[in-house]
């Protein structure tokens, strides 16, 4: 069975959310010290968000990894990344609310997804950047293909499925 424009968002969420951990962790830890972790566990209870996992052990979720982003982002990331990396949080914070609540996603949507996820975990200087970029490509020779046979429908069907004049063979058989 075909691979869904959600199942795809799915994926990059899940790439998106292995490629950010360490880097946040790596700065909140860098820029907060010991209290980095009650700083984010602070962020995270006021929105109900639970970090999960055992003791001194967590086991971020995106929305989690995206929330402290946003919340702490002059505390602890303006210095290492731009303003348009905190439009990319905004967005990828959209985006995994959008997939939580299963919204449908346009091939547009989903490509936008993806770039965006891309982009952030560039920036991070993450290697999961990679896996999206194929999906990505996945999904372009997808939308790619699906544009040629729609080209060739249309084209058959303004010829009315007959050949016209200089389109036959030898044989008299429609070239294809």
């Amino acid at each position: 069975m075909a691979t869904t424009n959600l199942e795809r968002v799915g994926q990059a969420l899940e790439i998106l959310r292995d490629g950010l951990a360490p880097f946040v962790e790596r700065e909140l830890q860098n820029k907060l010290g010991d209290k980095w972790l009650a700083e984010a566990k602070q962020v995270l209870e006021r929105d109900k968000i639970k970090l999960r996992g055992k003791p001194g052990e967590i086991n971020w979720d995106v929305a989690a990894l995206l929330r402290v982003m946003w919340d702490l982002w002059n505390d602890a990331f303006a210095e290492t990344l731009g303003r348009s990396d905190r439009s990319l949080v905004s967005e990828l914070r959209d985006i995994r609310n959008a997939h939580a609540h299963q919204d449908k996603f346009s091939s547009d949507d989903t490509y936008r997804a993806l770039d965006s996820a891309s982009r952030l975990l560039s920036s991070v200087g993450a290697s999961e950047a990679e896996k999206l970029e194929k999906i990505k490509n996945e999904l372009l020779r997808l939308r790619f293909d699906e544009q040629v046979r729609h080209e060739r429908r249309k084209i058959s069907g303004s010829r009315g499925g007959s050949a016209t004049k200089g389109e036959t063979g030898n044989h008299g058989r429609a070239r294809g």
